[in-house]
Protein backbone atom coordinates (compact mmCIF):
# COMPACT_ATOMS: atom_id res chain seq x y z
CA UNK A 1 0.00 0.00 0.00
CA UNK A 2 1.34 3.24 -1.01
CA UNK A 3 1.35 6.57 1.26
CA UNK A 4 1.73 8.74 -1.81
CA UNK A 5 -0.58 10.49 -3.31
CA UNK A 6 -2.50 9.59 -6.47
CA UNK A 7 -2.07 11.46 -9.75
CA UNK A 8 -5.67 10.23 -11.27
CA UNK A 9 -4.68 12.04 -14.97
CA UNK A 10 -4.85 10.21 -17.89
CA UNK A 11 -1.81 9.26 -19.57
CA UNK A 12 -1.62 11.07 -23.05
CA UNK A 13 -2.55 7.32 -24.48
CA UNK A 14 -5.74 7.87 -22.85
CA UNK A 15 -5.12 4.76 -21.01
CA UNK A 16 -4.34 3.45 -16.85
CA UNK A 17 -1.83 0.68 -15.91
CA UNK A 18 -3.17 -1.86 -13.64
CA UNK A 19 -1.15 -0.26 -10.66
CA UNK A 20 -2.21 3.11 -10.70
CA UNK A 21 -6.34 2.13 -11.74
CA UNK A 22 -5.66 0.06 -7.92
CA UNK A 23 -4.43 2.74 -6.24
CA UNK A 24 -7.33 4.85 -8.13
CA UNK A 25 -9.85 2.57 -6.56
CA UNK A 26 -8.21 2.64 -3.10
CA UNK A 27 -7.96 6.18 -2.72
CA UNK A 28 -12.14 6.14 -3.62
CA UNK A 29 -12.83 3.24 -1.75
CA UNK A 30 -11.31 4.23 1.57
CA UNK A 31 -10.31 8.38 0.57
CA UNK A 32 -8.33 9.84 3.80
CA UNK A 33 -8.19 7.09 5.76
CA UNK A 34 -6.11 5.00 3.79
CA UNK A 35 -3.11 6.84 5.19
CA UNK A 36 -4.52 5.32 8.93
CA UNK A 37 -5.30 1.78 7.27
CA UNK A 38 -1.45 1.89 6.21
CA UNK A 39 0.31 3.28 9.49
CA UNK A 40 -2.05 0.26 11.32
CA UNK A 41 -1.11 -2.03 9.15
CA UNK A 42 2.62 -0.87 9.43
CA UNK A 43 2.21 -1.06 13.28
CA UNK A 44 0.52 -4.44 13.20
CA UNK A 45 3.05 -5.72 11.19
CA UNK A 46 5.48 -4.58 13.21
CA UNK A 47 4.04 -6.11 16.12
CA UNK A 48 4.18 -9.49 14.50
CA UNK A 49 7.65 -9.80 13.83
CA UNK A 50 8.41 -8.66 17.56
CA UNK A 51 6.31 -11.57 18.67
CA UNK A 52 7.49 -14.20 16.13
CA UNK A 53 11.05 -13.24 17.29
CA UNK A 54 9.90 -13.31 21.12
CA UNK A 55 9.02 -16.76 20.35
CA UNK A 56 11.59 -17.67 18.47
CA UNK A 57 13.72 -16.24 21.74
CA UNK A 58 11.36 -18.18 24.37
CA UNK A 59 11.76 -21.46 21.91
CA UNK A 60 15.83 -20.88 21.73
CA UNK A 61 15.98 -20.70 25.38
CA UNK A 62 13.42 -23.44 26.58
CA UNK A 63 15.84 -25.61 24.19
CA UNK A 64 18.80 -25.15 25.92
CA UNK A 65 16.81 -25.49 29.15
CA UNK A 66 15.61 -28.91 28.01
CA UNK A 67 19.49 -29.67 26.37
CA UNK A 68 20.31 -28.79 29.94
CA UNK A 69 18.40 -31.05 31.82
CA UNK A 70 19.08 -33.62 29.62
CA UNK A 71 22.52 -33.67 30.26
CA UNK A 72 22.04 -33.82 33.78
CA UNK A 73 19.66 -36.36 33.86
CA UNK A 74 22.16 -38.59 31.34
CA UNK A 75 24.67 -37.93 33.71
CA UNK A 76 22.67 -39.01 36.36
CA UNK A 77 21.83 -42.15 35.07
CA UNK A 78 25.40 -42.70 33.96
CA UNK A 79 26.43 -42.68 37.85
CA UNK A 80 23.89 -44.64 38.71
CA UNK A 81 24.19 -47.47 36.49
CA UNK A 82 27.88 -47.29 37.76
CA UNK A 83 27.14 -47.43 41.29
CA UNK A 84 24.74 -50.24 40.51
CA UNK A 85 27.56 -52.26 38.10
CA UNK A 86 29.73 -51.52 41.28
CA UNK A 87 27.20 -52.81 43.81
CA UNK A 88 26.51 -56.28 41.84
CA UNK A 89 30.13 -56.97 41.15
CA UNK A 90 30.35 -56.58 45.66
CA UNK A 91 27.69 -59.16 45.65
CA UNK A 92 29.13 -61.39 42.77
CA UNK A 93 32.16 -61.41 44.92
CA UNK A 94 30.46 -61.74 48.11
CA UNK A 95 28.67 -64.93 46.88
CA UNK A 96 31.73 -66.28 45.50
CA UNK A 97 33.71 -66.21 48.77
CA UNK A 98 30.60 -67.80 50.49
CA UNK A 99 30.38 -70.52 47.87
CA UNK A 100 31.70 -74.20 48.47
CA UNK A 101 33.13 -75.94 46.56
CA UNK A 102 31.02 -79.18 45.89
CA UNK A 103 34.35 -81.28 44.82
CA UNK A 104 35.71 -80.14 48.27
CA UNK A 105 32.39 -80.66 50.39
CA UNK A 106 32.45 -84.19 48.99
CA UNK A 107 35.97 -84.88 49.76
CA UNK A 108 35.39 -83.09 53.89
CA UNK A 109 32.30 -85.72 54.13
CA UNK A 110 33.82 -88.67 52.81
CA UNK A 111 36.74 -88.38 54.93
CA UNK A 112 34.61 -87.66 57.91
CA UNK A 113 32.73 -90.61 57.00
CA UNK A 114 36.10 -92.24 57.54
CA UNK A 115 36.96 -91.52 60.46
CA UNK A 116 33.62 -91.96 62.11
CA UNK A 117 33.82 -95.74 60.71
CA UNK A 118 36.92 -95.94 62.24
Amino acid sequence: MSKNNIETETPPNGALDAGSKIEAIKNLIFGENIQAYDSEFDSLKKEIAQKRDELKDFIEETRKELNGLIDNLSTDLNIRITELEGSIADKAEDLEAKKVDKKALGQLLVKLGNQISE
